[in-house]
Formats: structure tokens, sequence, C-alpha cells
């Protein structure tokens, strides 16, 4: 269901009376924070990062692969605990000093990346060696390789007389 034709003084080419500027610069600010909170930004205009990951899955093994642009290893701290993988990081600012003050004198006309730390979570199956646990980084690229656990088997065990 379209929404657009509820909301009133909404879209470009509306003209809006003298009466509602006041209104309508509100309904602007409004509309930027719903655009910017949908988009992922907080107040401060920082972006929240949240790499985007593919789990899959063979007999043998759990893949983890996460996008990673911009990030090297240094960056990024992969930690297995109570069979919780958590992959964490942090993007930096870039910055360089256009003068002797130490200050960056750019003006920007679009800015829409985004800077900070970030975490994924996953659970993981019961009973993962960390020890074998492999994560490879390459081109901003994150593949992580969990071996599973191997399955418990029934064992028979032999009841004896007692002696």
């Amino acid at each position: 269901m379209d929404l657009r034709p509820l909301v009133p003084f909404r879209g470009q080419g509306v003209l809006m009376p003298p009466a509602f500027s006041l209104f309508g610069s509100l309904q602007r600010q409004v509309d930027r924070l719903f655009d910017d909170f949908a988009r992922g930004t907080n107040s401060n205009g920082a972006g929240m990062l949240m790499p985007s990951i593919d789990v899959s899955e063979t007999d043998k093994e759990i893949e983890v692969v996460a996008e990673l642009p911009g990030l090297e290893r240094k960056d990024v701290d992969i930690s297995l605990e109570n069979d919780v993988l958590t992959i964490r990081g942090e993007k930096k600012v870039e910055s360089k000093a256009d003068d002797d003050n130490g200050k960056d004198d750019k003006a920007y006309h679009v800015a829409e990346r985004t800077y900070g730390v970030f975490y994924r979570v996953i659970q993981l199956p019961p009973g993962i060696d960390a020890s074998k646990v492999q994560a490879i980084m390459s081109k901003g690229v994150l593949k992580i390789t969990i071996p599973k656990p191997t399955p418990s088997t029934a064992t028979k065990i032999e009841v004896k007389e007692a002696a």
C-alpha cells in the first residue's frame, strides 16, 4: 500500500502555503531523522557498521564469509567462546593533514561512508574445537572455516556379573 498520498505536504513539486513553512521545516527534519535511521546512522552522523556475512555448511565444516571493505587483518578480531563466534573490528576515519596546523580543511559535499566499531555474533553448534578454526582475509573479504565436531556415536557397554 502506498502511503505517500496520505502524508500531507510530502514530495517534490508540492507548494506549501507560507503559514505552513514552519511545519514543513519540521516535517523535513523528521523525514531526515527517519531516513538516517533506516540507513543505519546515528544522531551524530556517524554510521553504524553492519558487515554483510554469508554462513554456509557442508557435512564437515561451517564457513563464514564477511565483507569488510577497507579493513586490514589488524583491524579485525575473531573469538570463539561458549560456542559463540564473534567478529569484531573497527573502521577508522582516514584523515590526512593538509596544512601545518594538522587540520583537514576538506569541505565534503557528500559523505556516505561509515566508520566505527562493529561486531557480528554467530551461534555455533556445541563442541567446536577452537584450535581447528581457520581465518583468512584477502581483499577485504574474511573467510572463517570451522570444522564441525564429530558426532558422538552410541557405544555398547557390556554388563558384567558382580563378583
